[in-house]
């Protein structure tokens, strides 16, 4: 039962469409009708600018987080619950808030590639492993100025982190891992097409 009651309640945070709901109520703009008509913090930032960019920002990583660190919330406190279990259904959250981001019931299944959603879900598992994953996602985009080409870099380097950084011994975690980075990457594949041809746009982190 925990289970099922923790992914429906991941799935349900993951949900929030913040970049459209921020757009509609501040700006009367959705933001899926301009851009790259994603509804992520990526298009907020082109199409609304920084100050609502980073307010979508931060509730899409607040709401990947909080929904990994439910389950440790409310079930921490029964000793009876092997720590291994917790893992199963923080991990299995985890999932389910990048899915409702990525799909949410709440803006016609249209979101967001699930990229700081993404981050919040690592950060809730393994607050190290999200702090290298931002680090060399800032040092990509930074040098390169292109916001796909950093998530992609971090999300490929997730597993790799988890395993001989971190050297985590819970094959969930590991599994886990490799799962969201295929998933992140999926999400991506047409920015890939896009940078393979020199197309992608460019995000100048500096600019005013």
């Amino acid at each position: 039962m925990d289970y099922i009651i923790f992914s429906i309640v991941a799935y349900l945070l993951g949900s929030i469409p913040s970049a459209v709901w921020v757009g509609k109520a501040r700006y009367n703009i959705d933001v899926r009708e301009h851009g790259s008509k994603n509804a992520g913090a990526t298009n907020t930032f082109r199409v609304l600018g920084k100050k609502p960019g980073i307010v979508v920002l931060s509730i899409d990583i607040i709401k990947g987080a909080l929904a990994t660190f439910l389950p440790v919330i409310v079930l921490n406190s029964n000793l009876r619950i092997e720590n291994e279990h917790i893992i199963q259904i923080q991990i299995l959250a985890a999932v389910f808030a990048v899915v409702g981001h990525v799909f949410p019931i709440f803006a016609q299944f249209k979101g967001g590639k699930g990229v700081a959603t993404s981050l919040g879900v690592i950060i809730g598992l393994q607050p190290l492993a999200a702090l290298v994953c931002v680090v060399l996602f800032l040092i990509v985009f930074i040098l390169f100025q292109f916001v796909s080409l950093g998530a992609i870099v971090a999300a490929l380097s997730f597993p790799l982190v988890i395993r001989f950084i971190i050297q985590e011994d819970s094959n969930w975690l590991f599994c886990f891992s490799i799962l969201l980075s295929f998933l992140v990457i999926f999400a991506h594949r047409k920015n890939i097409g896009r940078l393979v041809k020199g197309e992608e746009a460019k995000m100048n982190l500096f600019k005013k």
